[in-house]
Formats: structure tokens, sequence, C-alpha cells
């Protein structure tokens, strides 16, 4: 009973998957048509950036980074499905759900390109420098109460774990907050993204972001897309422009989602990413409910080809990826 994991941002790095263009042609072929999807809205190209061209635009730029990690994530899940995975239910965290949703068949490659490209030109217009995101391993109530004095300044972005949140605001009271919480041995984390999502800053941009997006036609999907906005199964065909403006304003629920995934049965967990960014968390969540769980990433940071791929595909048990000749 297999799940397939798809980030947010945070797993990006210069030269990711970049050995898989040269030696799968499954992950190639399916990046390429990710690439063609991103490049009918960009000037540039997502395999000019994975390769590091002379040019090509920089991963810090939120416009740039959220279209490639959603392609590298849609072509690494295209390859394990090559290798025989077989997912019964797929789970994203914040932008990760658009991936989700692509891979599940309830969006389209050309809406899910038109999204993930849409929204993030949006921030990279109205969000940048405006405040930002920090992983805080304490419980969500902990959290919450040292958040009071700050006057809804900041909020909890998301639960990840139940010891480990994200919280999102203004840059001087994440600051603040961050080293408070160092002075207490807490030691915080910066989220390695430029704007603040999942917070009161996306509420001003929702009639632009749903206007944007409304030509996008969901459909049901042939897996089940667990949503981390509502902590439902959704059909498919719910994902319209609405559910994407509450993807990037409301706390991705996470947790709660992992949690009645792995009562239910579920219990290989494979992160579809080029560095693993949710292993620990689902690790964690499954240790503490008693749940005995496989979980495993995909790439690694400085370590992108074939052989890596190998490694991680030989984590899954054999009943969960059915053997099949070698698509890496």
């Amino acid at each position: 009973m297999t799940v397939l994991v798809f980030p947010g941002q945070g797993s990006q790095w210069a030269g990711m998957a970049a050995d898989l263009i040269d030696t799968s042609e499954v992950f190639a072929d399916s990046l390429r048509r990710c690439a063609d999807a991103i490049a009918t809205s960009v000037g540039w190209s997502v395999l000019e950036v994975l390769r590091q061209r002379p040019g090509a635009p920089s991963l810090d730029r939120v416009e740039v980074v959220q279209p490639v990690l959603f392609s590298v994530h849609v072509a690494l899940a295209e390859l394990w499905l090559a290798n025989g995975l077989v997912p019964q239910a797929v789970i994203g965290q914040s932008q990760g759900e658009i991936a989700a949703a692509c891979v599940a068949g309830a969006l389209s490659l050309e809406d899910a390109a038109h999204i993930i490209v849409a929204r993030s030109q949006l921030f990279a217009e109205e969000l940048v420098g405006r405040g930002g995101i920090a992983s805080i391993g304490l419980p969500e109530r902990e959290v919450t109460r040292y958040l009071a004095p700050y006057d809804g300044r900041l909020e909890i972005a998301g639960i990840v774990s139940s010891r480990s949140v994200t919280v999102a605001g203004e840059h001087a009271a994440l600051k603040d907050l961050v080293a408070l919480l160092n002075q207490m041995g807490v030691e915080p984390r910066m989220v390695p993204v430029s704007i603040p999502s999942h917070c009161a800053f996306i509420e001003p941009l929702r009639e632009r972001l749903t206007t944007l997006l409304a030509r996008v036609r969901p459909r049901p999907g042939h897996i089940p897309f667990h949503s981390t906005v509502t902590g439902d199964v959704m059909r498919g065909d719910e994902l319209t422009a609405d559910y994407w403006y509450a993807n990037a304003r409301r706390p991705v629920l996470f947790d709660p989602v992992v949690r009645e995934l792995l009562t239910q049965g579920r219990r290989v967990f494979v992160e579809s990413s080029a560095h693993p960014v949710l292993t620990r968390a689902i690790s964690d969540t499954a240790n503490e409910i008693g749940c005995p769980v496989v979980v495993t990433g995909t790439l690694r940071r400085g370590c992108s080809g074939p052989d890596q791929f190998r490694i991680a595909r030989s984590a899954v048990p054999p009943q969960h990826a059915a053997p099949v000749p070698s698509a890496a």
C-alpha cells in the first residue's frame, strides 16, 4: 500500500537531476514534456536551468524554482511508475500538491503547468522580500503560544509532524521569534523560500489568483488525492481555482493526512524529489503511533544519477514495486 509524496520548496539544489537527463530515457522524456508545458508561459527553459547553462535564470527566483521543482517531481514520479511502483495514494505539501494532482490524473499536464507558473509569477511580483517561513521543532500548541504576542503578523503555515511546524509572516517578526527560540535552545531553521505563503499575505491576491486560474479544468483522477488543505480524499474535479487559492493561503495539514494514511494501512511512502524533505517527518509520525513503515526519498544532494535511484528503489519491498526492466 504505497503513497507517493511530493514536497514543496526545499529540495532544490544546483544541478539536481541533471545526471538522469542523460541516463534515463523515461525521466528525460517526462521532463521534456513538463519543460515544454512550462515554456508556453515563460521565456526560459527548465532543461537549461537544470543543466546550469550560461544565461539560465537562477533557482533563487521563486518564479523559476517552483516550475523547475514541479517538473523534476513529476518526471521522478514517472520514473518510479516505469520501474513498477504502484501507488494507492498521492499527497503533496504546499506547491507539491500541484505535482501530486498531475500525477494522480486530476490535472492535465498543461493545466498543472499553468497553475505553477501563474502562481509563482504572481508571488514573485507581489510577495518577494515581504516575509518568510521558518521550520520549528516544537508541537503546534506550544508554537501557537509563542505567536500570540505578534498580533497576527506570524501564523502556523504547516503542521509537519507532532513535533514540527512551519511559521510564516513578516520578516521582522519572524526574525524576532527565531532569535527567541534560539535563546531557548530550540534552533529553528529558515526555509529556503523568498515569500511568505500560507498566511495573511496571500489574501489580497485571491481575486487575481483565481482569475488567472479560471481556465483550469480539473477532472476525476485515477489515484486517490489526499488533500493537505482539507484533510479529505478528493475525487479530483474539486481542484478548481478556489482550491488552489486555499492551497496557498491555508496551513498545510501534512501530519494529519499522514496519520490518516497510516490508519488506512499505508506502509510505504516514497518521496518524489531531488532531496528528501519530508521522510523524517513521516518516520517520526509512524514511530509515534507504532506503525511499521518504509520511507524513502529518490535523489539526494550531490547524488542525482541512476545509481542513487536504484538505491532508493531497493528500499521499496518487492510487492510494492513490481519487477520490470530498469528504466533508470
